[in-house]
């Protein structure tokens, strides 16, 4: 069981946990020159008999000063119990309630209290210290729990011994953590330091999963460094062991990484959760005794893990209505960090001012990786609700409803630390469906995925009403038109199982509906076969309608309107009014575009390295290249002469096409 002690400076935490355990776990020459606690310290100390079953007590000591108050909440987060110390003499100070204060943001519900220094009073002095923690205690998860009266030092401990049985008790009873099937291993690093013979020494409370000895982690923080390590040895609470799990003090030997290369804050965790952000979506709880009120955009300092950052609220909900979050009230927020983190969902963070001198609030994390726009819209505070499901299976299904466009399932794998296969087994069959592409696997709820379906057809039905002479849409150009929000490889794959149904048709690289086709009669596909065979070899410089007229003796309405039959069976392509290319020669065009984005450094296509290529003229040239814009295969950049363009999807004639 991990016990944090808390209290106001000079209460006697340190003289306590060193009574109880024989450890001093001071070891700055600082600290023991000015007798106060600066960093945190630790102590160890075994469960009695055999009932202990090899088991430990560990202390985590944290400083009592105002000014450390960072470190305390280093110290305190992963606690499994709270020892809150106050002195007889003192009785409730101000580090006495901002520790609880921190306690409960943290959700510490177990713990004792240690009145210490009773042999400097009486016992009217300490009756009313006691009247006073248990009014203080009243209104938390704490009230209740059992005050002992101690005196840390001197021969008359008081009720040192009920209190040590009390712990041993507490710990007996410790359920086990759980560990779920499929989470990673993390542990936020609060120490390090280097052992002769041995090399680089990281600890830290695991927060999830297991780790053993050989495993291969990775080193991590928000700026993006990561350092693969292996575990060389490994000590729990203090003794050598081959495993370590959620809720221990780990010191863990690594291998493949200097330690100046490791920082407080840093995590020890599994590859797949190494993911910065530099947002997360909170439900946020200011304490009622919180000086003011915060407003939209709010700077605070945020404190997370062994780790804190500068932060700036955006409120989301009912609060940015009501003027701000006032004390005592709840409320959904997006902190914007000033630098990147690593969190999972259901992590504690704290809040305090800009300045760091006053604890205002915390919460839990419900999105690690939330989006930059729209974080207001309904549908996103329907997901953001089914984020603060606590139980696993009924989350995922709230979720997967909650999400149209559906989840990347490496991404919620990472953001709740659950393997997703495991996490799905919870659901009933067919209550989801997983979508592979090339980029992974998206999940989607039944219902939401046949909805996209609907739309696209929709959408292409009204195309074809408003533009019979098209093939189609191109897949890009359709993704925009019908569901712009869904992901290009997941829009594909939407596609191809419409396609693999009967209910879309493909024509080179345009998709339409089956029964979207233009049929040629005999006598207009001879004259058709002509004038495809007069525009191939203009190649680059086709003949104009006007010019195919004089040649064939057709009449140009009667050529204009071939040529539109013909590129609405994707066999030709209008460019500009009048002016139509040949499949063939749309596909070589294509693929010059292709190679001079390839030769570019910044896949930059410009209308003069076009036109060289093609032999044409200037205003030739950008009418080719604004014809591949309109169909999606390209984008137009920048203006004057820095105007270019750049690929940005499939080119409208496929290569074999």
């Amino acid at each position: 069981m991990l016990i944090g002690t808390a209290g106001h400076i000079d209460h006697g935490k340190t003289t306590l946990v060193r009574a109880l355990t024989g450890v001093d776990t001071t070891h700055l020459p600082e600290e023991k020159k000015r007798g106060i606690t600066i960093e945190l310290g630790y102590a160890y100390a075994p469960l009695p008999g055999d009932a202990g079953g090899g088991r430990m007590l560990a202390f985590i000591d944290v400083p009592g000063h105002e000014k450390f108050v960072p470190t305390m909440l280093t110290g305190a987060a992963g606690i499994d119990f709270a020892l809150l110390v106050v002195a007889a003499d003192d009785g409730v100070m101000p580090q006495t309630r901002e520790h609880l204060a921190i306690l409960q943001i943290l959700g510490v519900a177990r713990g004792a209290v240690a009145i210490t220094k009773c042999d400097r009073v009486d016992a009217a002095r300490i009756a009313e210290v006691e009247a006073q923690v248990r009014a203080l205690l009243a209104p938390t998860t704490l009230a209740g729990v059992p005050l002992f009266a101690v005196a840390a030092s001197g021969a008359d401990h008081f009720q040192l011994d009920a209190l040590r049985d009390c712990l041993h008790a507490a710990a007996l009873a410790e359920p086990a953590h759980a560990v779920p099937p499929g989470a990673g291993f993390r542990l936020a690093v609060d120490r390090h330091f280097a052992v002769a013979g041995a090399g680089t020494v990281v600890t830290g409370t695991a927060y999830a999963g297991r780790v053993r000895v050989g495993d291969r982690l990775v080193l991590a923080r928000g700026d993006g460094f990561t350092r693969e390590v292996r575990v060389r040895g490994l000590r729990v609470s203090n003794t050598p062991a081959e495993e370590g799990y959620a809720g221990q003090r780990c010191a863990v030997n690594l291998a493949g990484i200097e330690h100046g290369a490791v920082e407080r804050g840093d995590w020890l965790c599994d590859p797949v959760l190494a993911r910065p952000t530099d947002r997360l979506d909170l439900r946020l709880t200011l304490l009622a005794d919180a000086p003011r009120t915060l407003g939209q955009w709010s700077a605070v300092t945020l404190h997370h893990a062994a780790g804190q950052a500068q932060a700036r609220l955006a409120l989301l909900d009912d609060a940015l209505e009501a003027g701000g979050l006032a004390p005592g009230r709840a409320a959904l927020v997006q902190a914007v960090l000033d630098r990147p983190i690593l969190a999972c969902w259901g992590d504690r963070v704290v809040i305090r001012d800009a300045a760091g001198r006053i604890t205002l609030g915390g919460g839990r994390v419900l999105d690690p990786f939330p989006p930059a726009r729209h974080r207001r819209r309904p549908e996103r505070l329907v997901l953001l609700a089914a984020l603060e499901n606590a139980d696993p299976a009924a989350r995922l299904a709230a979720l997967l409803a909650a999400a149209p466009y559906g989840i990347d399932a490496a991404e919620l794998a990472a953001a709740h630390n659950l393997e997703a296969s495991a996490w799905l087994a919870t659901l009933p069959a067919g209550a989801v469906l997983a979508i592979g592409t090339a980029r992974g696997t998206q999940l989607f709820n039944p219902a939401a995925w046949a909805q996209l379906g609907e739309r696209v057809l929709g959408r292409l039905a009204a195309h074809h009403e408003q533009f019979a002479d098209e093939p189609g849409v191109e897949r890009e150009r359709l993704r925009r038109m019908a569901v712009p929000q869904l992901a290009s490889p997941v829009f594909l794959a939407l596609l191809e199982a419409l396609l693999a149904e009967g209910r879309l048709a493909r024509a080179g690289s345009a998709w339409h509906l089956p029964g979207h086709t233009v049929e040629l009669s005999p006598a207009d596909r001879e004259r058709a076969d002509s004038l495809l065979a007069r525009l191939a070899d203009g190649r680059f410089d086709p003949p104009w309608v006007r010019d195919l007229a004089a040649a064939t003796g057709f009449t140009e309405a009667d050529v204009r309107r071939l040529l539109r039959q013909l590129a609405a069976r994707g066999e030709a392509f209008q460019v500009v009014r009048d002016l139509f290319y040949p499949a063939a020669t749309v596909a070589e065009l294509a693929a010059i575009v292709a190679d001079l984005a390839a030769q570019d450094e910044s896949g930059r296509i410009r209308a003069a390295a076009f036109r060289d290529r093609i032999g044409g003229g200037r205003k030739r040239a950008i009418q080719i290249l604004e014809f591949f814009d309109r169909v999606g295969y390209t984008r137009r950049v920048g203006e004057g002469n820095r105007r270019a363009h750049l690929i940005r999807g499939e080119p409208p004639v496929l290569p074999g096409t």
